[in-house]
């Protein structure tokens, strides 16, 4: 029988200016007394924001410890060799309930030279949104550096990008670099690489206490910027049932969802990586070694490395968010 087994952990909730109340009601987020949660990470290894584990008899213990005495049997060898007792992504759920800053991350290089960190490539998954919500997802076709920097000085950068209708089901993948905000209304889940490094462009003069603005980083976000980002950015696919399909796959991490009704077998001797599973829709049993795992709607399951084979066993009618990170991935 395994040491290790599906672990999941404590939410770490964040109190937004834009935040709401969804992620409590549809998604079973305790909000401890924050009054608009903005963001739940689910899985952090982030300085000040690592998570805790919740289930079984490592509950307690946090991401880091758990990666500094498992190693690569929590991970897979490859991904420890690089990123030791760090753990390389990080998983949130966001709710939007008003514009978010218009923003850009930077790149890896960039992000090492300037803060010795990691870069920020991620994606959105769409869970909910209401009618004729925006997700803004780099420029329009023929806008410049000098068109950009003089939207600065007059106000208008969200003039430049290209815009997006967002519905359930909807993907979005932002590259480090490329220009975006999530628009208000939206519900998504975010997956990332491990960093917290982001510069606001322009936050809608939005307040954050009082009278105070909140900071831009215009100086910053120029030279990230990927001004050959452009153009649509919409990924829509309609999974088969019962049929894992594939949403993303970069050099970073793939993300595949599965939609299903039947117990599905999953075999991962292909891959030395961890699984990350999100339940987005119903409740669903992980199966091995004649034991189980219950996972339910908004819930987050780290898979260790070592566990090679599983059953997902819906209890009722499912939908699963499944990542990891290719084993010939250079990140």
């Amino acid at each position: 029988m395994s040491e290790l087994y599906p672990l999941k952990f404590e939410p770490l909730l964040k109190d937004k200016v834009w935040g709401g109340s969804t992620l409590e009601s549809h998604f079973s987020k305790n909000p401890a007394g924050l009054p608009n949660i903005g963001e739940s990470w689910e899985l952090s290894s982030l300085k000040d924001n690592l998570s805790v584990v919740s289930n079984g008899f490592l509950a307690g213990n946090n991401i880091e410890e758990l990666i500094e005495v498992y190693m690569g049997d929590i991970t897979g060898d490859s991904v420890f060799e690089k990123f030791g007792n760090e753990f390389p992504l990080l998983f949130k759920f966001i709710e939007a309930r008003e514009d978010l800053s218009i923003q850009v991350h930077p790149s890896n290089k960039l992000a090492k030279e300037r803060h010795k960190g990691f870069g920020k490539t991620e994606m959105w998954y769409i869970l909910e949104s209401e009618k004729d919500s925006k997700i803004y997802t780099g420029f329009r076709d023929g806008v410049t550096r000098e068109m950009y920097e003089e939207s600065l000085h007059n106000g208008k950068v969200a003039d430049l990008l290209n815009v997006e209708i967002a519905e359930p089901g909807d993907t979005f993948f932002t590259p480090a670099g490329r220009i975006h905000a999530i628009g208000k209304g939206i519900v998504l889940v975010e997956i990332q690489q491990a960093s917290d490094l982001t510069y606001r462009i322009s936050d809608w003069s939005r307040k954050s206490t009082g009278d105070v603005t909140r900071e831009l980083h215009t100086e910053l976000a120029i030279d990230a910027i990927d001004f050959t980002a452009t153009g649509k950015n919409k990924i829509r696919i309609v999974p088969d049932l019962n049929r894992t399909e594939n949403l993303v796959a970069c050099e970073f991490f793939s993300t595949n969802i599965l939609h299903f009704n039947n117990a599905i077998k999953k075999e991962y001797y292909f891959n030395d990586s961890f699984v990350v599973y999100i339940c987005t829709e119903g409740e669903f049993l992980i199966r091995w070694d004649g034991i189980y795992e219950r996972v339910s709607k908004g819930e987050t399951v780290l898979l260790p490395s070592m566990l090679k084979e599983v059953i997902l066993d819906p209890v009722i009618d499912s939908r699963l968010l499944e990542v990891f990170i290719n084993s010939d991935s250079k990140f």
